[in-house]
Order: structure tokens, then C-alpha cells, then sequence
């Protein structure tokens, strides 16, 4: 090679690197949760809503629900006018859509700490929220292994430090190095700590529902508890057709303290509901009912949402599997059924089984993430990390959501049909047999027409192979290092974090003494 084709050869190389670097440097204009311009995608006409509505309230009415261990929740049902016998709790047609109908809200804001990142959860809006549970982690280095609170902390960072990721989430992984009876305190001082976004509390006891409670009044000032939303809960209905005593403890915590609750019933269809998408439709209809009717009763007013989480499952192993169109249509349902029930939505997320970040967890969390945002749910939870049936956080994998989360706001947003949008003076500048290239209307809009996906590699194929001949896993990798190499703590009130820390303190010494 020459001394002057050496040249060139850097010359573009260098080129090809600055370009690279400018691609996964570049800011997005950060949006606290996304306002959709698109309409919602529907499944149901008038006649199969109607169907599976006078369905759920045949189940409620004949079969009823059960609500275990919780006999303050049945003597309130009993007085609102319900049947019970026993545990089993069966409510009068109509019963549960009049308590909601006339005390839960059909929207409500979560307060952040940062005021700018407060979220409006229903309505048109959308709200991005990571994954939830894990006990395992994955990343390229260091393989599948047990989550820490090291990981725990770092998805919170991730998550902050994304501006498509609108919520801090809540068990983002479990970290089984720290105890299981204090380890919520540690989430949710990451949450507090690390994080400005809104965020999840427990649920996996009363009374760590009550530390929570307790640990945002520290971080907003009990007064502001008491008077907004400052969580949002996931409570899980024991599908089918059963709530337990946690979950119905955690509810009331939360509800009596003005926070907002996701009666979510979790469905594997064919084992924890019938086969058919229409009975699935109607079962889960049936404990968002009774779940969010019982709230308001307990606490009327207090935020609700319609949850669900529902998956098919292989008729051959049983094994949860992810990416259907099944579940898809599931979603798509039990989104209008919310709408006609007045309330927001919670579902979807980015969801496959796929043991890691390949082709089959592409494309069946992009199966999951578009019927997500199409199908106008407001609420969405596990929306990045997610593999393994939810068993496993993704380092590589949360990034590579993330990017798919982008190209979804930026598609909420519809067509622009602004003066700019029309285009119009660039077709009359261009005009017959031209190219837009050069033209003024392009220039002004380069840098922001398109969406730059920070993942994506579209260049030649020797550019590809120039540059190391990574592949989106290895491209991912280096992205979520560079996000935690680059995080930057939100600034906390010295007092505040204190008060935290020692609260956690006392705490855990007292649950200690419990054990």
C-alpha cells in the first residue's frame, strides 16, 4: 500500500470512529413519559366487548373470587352487599363496575422527586417502566449469575440516565447477596438514591408496604405523601380468581395512603386460565373487577390500575413461551376493556423466553413491545432487561431495549403535518429529477429527521469489518459500560439522605430482633 493510500485509509477509518462515537453520543431531548398521537390499535367490536363483560359478571356473580386470609376484606364486601361464604366472595351483577365507575380515577400523576420527571399514568400517555423480579443478571463478561445490590444499583442508574426509560421501576433484579427480609430497604434507597424518576414499592409484606410509605415520607415530606401519589404497586391477583392475604395487605397500605395500586392479575394461559384468548379476557376481567372494586371500597378514590400480565404456555412442556399472537390479542383486549372501564392499563413490555440477547429474543420482544404501544397501555412494565421468562436482567439486553423504546416514542409521536412537516418548499426547491441532498429543508433537519439508533450498525460491510466486526451484543456491551462510566448521581438533600440511611439502620436491627 502506498503512502498516500495509508493515508486516505486512516483518513476514512478515523472518519468512519468519530461517526460511530457521535452516533452513540448523541442527546435526546429527555421527555418525562410519552403522549401517544396515534390512535389505539382494537380487537373487540361493540358486540365481543359487551360479550365478555356480561361473562366476567356471570363468574363474579355464580363462581365468585376467593380472598384468603384477610377477613376485614370480607366483612367490607359483605357489607357493600356481597355474598360470602367462607373465603369466597361472589358480588351482584353491576356491583364492581358501579364502586369503580363512581370512585376510582381514570388518571393520576405519580410525583417524582424532580418535579420535571412526574408522571401522568392513563389517558393518552404512556409510560415506560423497566423490568421487574429477576433473580439472575447477564452479561457478556461475566455470563448468567445471581444478582447483587451492585446490579441492582446499576439498572437504576441505567435507567435513570435513559431518556427513554420514564420510571425507575421497582425490583429491577432481586439482590440475593443482602438479606431477604431488609433487602426492600435497600431497593428502595437505589430508587431514592440513584434515581430522580418516579418508582415502585414493595409488596411482599404489609409491613415492608409500610417502610416504603415510610421512607417516602423522609424523601417528600409526609404531608406530600398524604396528599400525592408518589408509588405505584404492583398487587398480582393468585390467578384464578384468588387474592391472598399479602397482596390484599400490601393493597391496603398503599390505598390508605393515597398510593396507587396495579391489581394485576398474572395469567399463563392454559394453566392459570382457559386456552381461548375470549376466556382469558373474561377471567382477567373478572379479578381486575373484584381486585379494584375491594380498593375502593377500602379507601374510595385512592389510584388504580387495570393490570395484567398474561403469556401462552407450550402444550408440550408447559413452559411459559413469549412472542405469540395470542397474548398479543390478549393485550389488545384487555386494553379497550379498560378504556370502558375508566381506568388505566397496565401491560406489555419487551418479553422473550430466549435464554439470551439473540435473534428469538429480538424479535419476540419486539412481538411484545409494539402490541404495547399500539395497544394505548399506559403503565408499561417490563419494558427492557428482560430474558429468560423473566428470570434474567440483561446488561446488553436492557440497552438493546432501550433502543427499541426510542424508535417507539418517536413513532408515538404520528406525523408531523406542521409547515416543516409538509416539506414543501424543499419539494418546490428540489423540484423534477434532483435529489434532496443539498437542500435547505434537509440541512436544517439532518440531525434530528430520522431516528439514530445507538445500537444499529448500517455501514458497508468493510466498515463493518474495520471497526471489529461486532455484533449488536458486542455493540451493546460497550453502550451500557459507557452509560455507567458516564452516570452522574442526581443531587439529594444531605438530610434527607441521612434520615434514609437511618431509618435502614433502625430497621434492620429490628427485623433482625424478629427473626
Amino acid at each position: 500500500m502506498t503512502d498516500t493510500s495509508e493515508r486516505k485509509s486512516r483518513r476514512a477509518g478515523g472518519g468512519r470512529s468519530a461517526r460511530v462515537k457521535a452516533r452513540q453520543e448523541s442527546t435526546v431531548k429527555a421527555i418525562p413519559y410519552i403522549t401517544r398521537k396515534i390512535a389505539p390499535l382494537e380487537v373487540l367490536d361493540e358486540e365481543g366487548l359487551q360479550l365478555i363483560e356480561n361473562n366476567a359478571d356471570l363468574i363474579l356473580e355464580e363462581i365468585g373470587v376467593e380472598f384468603r386470609g384477610d377477613p376485614e376484606a370480607l366483612e367490607i364486601l359483605e357489607k357493600a352487599g356481597c355474598a360470602v361464604e367462607g373465603e369466597r366472595v361472589r358480588f351482584p351483577r353491576g356491583l364492581c363496575r358501579k364502586i369503580i365507575n363512581e370512585n376510582a380515577p381514570s388518571q393520576y400523576t405519580q410525583h417524582a422527586r424532580n418535579p420535571k420527571n412526574n408522571v401522568e399514568i392513563g389517558g393518552n400517555n404512556t409510560v415506560f417502566v423497566p423490568g421487574y423480579g429477576a433473580p439472575f443478571v447477564r452479561d457478556l463478561d461475566g455470563g448468567r449469575r445471581y444478582a447483587t445490590l451492585e446490579d441492582f444499583e446499576n439498572f437504576v442508574k441505567m435507567a435513570y440516565s435513559s431518556p427513554y426509560m420514564h420510571h425507575s421501576g421497582g425490583t429491577v433484579c432481586e439482590p440475593v447477596d443482602v438479606p431477604v427480609s431488609s433487602r426492600h430497604l435497600n431497593m428502595l434507597y437505589a430508587h431514592m438514591r440513584y434515581s430522580d424518576k418516579a418508582f415502585m414499592g414493595s409488596v411482599t409484606a404489609p409491613s415492608r408496604a409500610e417502610d416504603t410509605i415510610e421512607m417516602c415520607n423522609i424523601l417528600f415530606g409526609e404531608e406530600f405523601v398524604q396528599q400525592h401519589t408518589v408509588t405505584t404497586n404492583l398487587i398480582n391477583a393468585n390467578s384464578p380468581m384468588t387474592f391472598d392475604a399479602i397482596m390484599l395487605g400490601a393493597a391496603k397500605v398503599y390505598a390508605r395512603n393515597n398510593q396507587a395500586s396495579v391489581v394485576s392479575p398474572f395469567i399463563l394461559a392454559g394453566a392459570m386460565a382457559p386456552v381461548t384468548v375470549a376466556g382469558t379476557l373474561t377471567q382477567i376481567l373478572a379479578e381486575v373487577l373484584a381486585g379494584i372494586a375491594f380498593i375502593q371500597l377500602y379507601a374510595p378514590g385512592a389510584p388504580c390500575v387495570f393490570g395484567t400480565f398474561a403469556s401462552s404456555i407450550s402444550m408440550q412442556s408447559g413452559a411459559p413461551t413469549f412472542g405469540s399472537p395470542e397474548p398479543a390479542l390478549v393485550l389488545y383486549g384487555a386494553a379497550q376493556l379498560s378504556r370502558r372501564l375508566g381506568v388505566p392499563f397496565r401491560s406489555g413490555g419487551a418479553l422473550p423466553g430466549s435464554k439470551i440477547a439473540d435473534a428469538q429474543a429480538a424479535y419476540e420482544s419486539a412481538a411484545t413491545l409494539q402490541p404495547t404501544l399500539l395497544a394505548g397501555t399506559n403503565f408499561a412494565l417490563h419494558c427492557a432487561g428482560w430474558l429468560e421468562g423473566g428470570l434474567v436482567m440483561g446488561y446488553e439486553k436492557f440497552v438493546m431495549d432501550l433502543d427499541q423504546l426510542g424508535m417507539l416514542q418517536k413513532f408515538s409521536e404520528g406525523v408531523d403535518l406542521s409547515e416543516n412537516g409538509q416539506a414543501l418548499d424543499a419539494i418546490r426547491e428540489v423540484g423534477p429529477g434532483s435529489h434532496y441532498l443539498g437542500c435547505g429543508h434537509t440541512q436544517a433537519n439532518f440531525e434530528s429527521a430520522f431516528y439514530q439508533s445507538s445500537i444499529a450498525d448500517n455501514n458497508s460491510f468493510e466498515q463493518w469489518h474495520e471497526e471489529g466486526e461486532l455484533d449488536a451484543n458486542q455493540r451493546a456491551n460497550v453502550v451500557y459500560k459507557k452509560l455507567l462510566a458516564d452516570y452522574v448521581a442526581p443531587p439529594l438533600d444531605a438530610s434527607i439522605d441521612e434520615a434514609l440511611k437511618a431509618y435502614m439502620a433502625k430497621r434492620k436491627v429490628e427485623l433482625e430482633d424478629e427473626e
